[in-house]
């Protein structure tokens, strides 16, 4: 089900399936800033990343002595959250263990994702419960919201910006085409005035992977200069996307406490990169704000 959050600047659309963001319109100019999703491209507009964020090498995971199998990006995306509590401009979701999830992930765990709505920015907040009596629980979550880009018709995205606030440059690897997974290497993506133009290949490549929190602001303008998204995030690295090769009207920045195995990687749960471990009965909460225009 689909539910609305709305002031005098913003008319946000979340649904339930997944507690995803799917439409954020400027009441002034009915600017849609979301991609609205097209498999010809990519069918999501803003999954949450849970219980993983990237594929597990081989699609699978190894603890206490068992293999499990996790698809990409983990299953919060493909399942109905509850809806705990609304208000004009807020609205909280709640994802338990179940079953069905046990099957993949064998931890019991609570999943609450919130949107708060204040001016022109939404603030998204998650928020994961280790339930467990007697054992740590290991996972990762992130972000992937996708942005319009272009926004005034043009034929392409090339000619706008990307702003990186507080750096000069931009140290990132990518991952490997075949498999998805991180390759270890060092690329330097140089910035002027803390910006990346972004060319007709900039995204033919790979995935930006950017780590060791080198910024925690990252913004999108267009080629007159002119911010319409800023990303506000405080957690260890981030990614940035748009479909390889295809053009797409649109391109992500996607905060994450997680990544994708690195295609060497050999090892237990606990092992991956970036893992992210509460105890019994504790809570992990974070949150990401998104801006939209000036």
């Amino acid at each position: 089900m689909r539910y609305v959050l709305e002031n005098e600047k913003l008319r946000v659309e979340i649904d339930s399936f997944g507690a995803e963001l799917k439409s954020v319109k400027d009441k002034s100019t009915n600017q849609e800033y979301m991609w609205q999703g097209d498999p010809k491209y990519w069918g999501r507009t803003s999954p949450v990343l849970f219980p993983f964020v990237g594929k597990l090498k081989n699609d699978s995971f190894l603890h206490g002595g068992k293999t499990y199998t996790m698809k990409q990006h983990g299953f919060a995306r493909d399942m109905e959250h509850q809806m705990l509590s609304k208000t004009e401009t807020s609205i909280y979701f709640k994802l338990v263990t179940s079953e069905e999830t046990l099957t993949n992930f064998p931890f019991s765990f609570v999943l609450n994702i919130g949107y708060e709505l204040d001016d022109n920015e939404l603030k998204v907040l998650w928020e994961v419960s280790n339930n467990s009596v007697d054992k740590h629980m290991h996972f990762g979550i992130g972000a992937h919201p996708a942005f319009n880009c272009p926004i005034h018709g043009e034929d392409s995205k090339a000619g706008y910006k990307l702003y990186f606030g507080g750096v000069d440059e931009i140290r990132h690897h990518g991952n490997d085409p075949v498999t998805g997974l991180s390759v270890d290497e060092d690329l330097v993506l140089p910035l002027e005035n803390h910006r990346a133009t972004i060319t007709p290949d900039f995204f033919d490549r790979c995935t930006y992977i950017v780590e060791g929190r080198q910024t925690n602001e990252v913004g999108i303008e267009d080629p007159e200069g002119n911010r319409f998204i800023t990303v506000l995030f405080d957690m260890p690295l981030f990614g940035l996307w748009s479909p390889e090769g295809k053009n797409a009207p649109f391109l992500c920045i996607e905060p994450w406490c997680g990544r994708c195995d690195s295609v060497d990687f050999e090892g237990t749960l606990k092992a991956r990169a970036f893992d992210n471990c509460l105890e019994a009965g504790n809570k992990f909460n974070t949150s990401y704000t998104i801006r939209f225009g000036a």
